[in-house]
């Protein structure tokens, strides 16, 4: 098949996506695929533009590792002085549709919003993950989780504020702070005094103009990836310091994840059957990818869905199908397989 890696972007998870882009090209071109890796926001501007699958190159030598801290976007911005005119560099689209599926290597807002998956679908190109209603859908935090308490899914109470916006509701410690429409932990903050918060929100303040106050919930994390309306095995997260942040997420070392996750029979029906009912109300489609938290008391809490889970080497997806006997280039494979299948 043709197919084009589409990854990079201007989000604060630029450097996730190039990495997960790399791996998923790399597996595609084992599998015996025509493939190729596109930076959305870039684009390409050399020779044979135009019948790209005939160019001989190596599109993952320039991709660097995802360094510790947030990539500097306004650098890359400048890189692109028509950027605030159209969002898709030269060519992506005309090179995209000469694909027979575009692969979503994209993470936050730029790829798990739903603007670029309607783009797709007004121009006819086929993409991995769900569709532009369950992005926005997922993408916004605070509209999921009043999805999250209208249907019964067990999720930590939460308030959403937006800049400028007078508080009405009392907060109380530790809490959580967070963007509404972020993803990898960035934005994401721990509270337990006043002076905190404020200075939390200011943060948060700066990456999106809504964000949500949540109730912290204290004990172990796990993820629960679901293909086509079936939950993986459950995997638990434990960072060897602090919580799992930008840093723990993808700096090698930083966490230990074990899958299938040390945990009671009850809890892991629990927590699957939760991923499931999350895939269903927020009408995803081909795969995702849900966050729990869990309390001494084998309660379980729904944090949010993630409709384009990371492809890295230390992403949990690829570990929970990997525990099911399916290596990565399988399930690379199996995405695409899926995502053709979806209405």
């Amino acid at each position: 098949m043709k197919i084009v890696v589409l990854a990079g972007g201007i989000s604060t998870e630029r450097d996730v996506s190039l990495c997960s882009g790399m791996m998923i090209y790399q597996a595609l071109c084992r599998r015996g695929h025509q493939a190729m890796l596109l930076d959305v926001y870039l684009g390409y501007e050399g020779e044979g533009a135009a019948d790209i699958f005939s160019v001989q190159k190596d599109w993952a030598a320039d991709i660097g590792k995802i360094k510790g801290s947030n990539p500097d976007i306004n650098q890359i911005k400048a890189m692109r002085p028509d950027g605030d005119k159209n969002f898709f560099g030269p060519n992506v689209i005309s090179i995209c549709q000469q694909a027979d599926i575009v692969f979503m290597a994209l993470h936050g807002e730029n790829g798990e919003n739903g603007k670029i998956q309607a783009a797709f679908d007004l121009m006819g190109i086929r993409y991995t993950g769900t569709d532009y209603v369950s992005s926005a859908l997922s993408m916004d935090k605070a509209l999921s989780k009043e999805l999250f308490f209208q249907n019964g899914i067990p999720t930590p109470q939460s308030f959403a504020l937006r800049r400028g916006m007078k508080e009405t509701e009392p907060v109380l410690y530790p809490c959580v702070v967070k963007v509404c429409s972020g993803g990898s932990s960035v934005g994401v903050y721990i509270c337990n005094n006043e002076e905190e918060y404020e200075a939390a929100k200011a943060e948060a303040y700066t990456y999106d103009d809504q964000i949500l106050v949540e109730q912290y919930i204290k004990g172990r994390e796990f993820s629960v990836g679901v293909i086509e309306g079936r939950a993986l095995p459950v995997i638990e997260i434990a960072p060897l310091h602090g919580f799992y942040d930008y840093k723990n997420k993808y700096q090698a070392g930083s966490t230990v994840e074990t899958c299938p996750a040390d945990i009671s029979e009850e809890a892991e029906r629990k927590m699957r059957g939760a991923a499931e009912d999350v895939f269903r109300i927020l009408r995803l489609k081909a795969y995702a990818r849900m966050d729990f938290m869990m309390n001494d008391k084998e309660e379980v809490f729904c944090l949010e869905a993630n409709t384009l889970p990371g492809m890295t080497p230390t992403s949990l997806l690829p570990q929970e199908a990997q525990a099911e006997g399916m290596d990565f280039e399988s399930l690379c494979e199996h995405l695409i397989e899926v995502s053709l299948r979806k209405e």
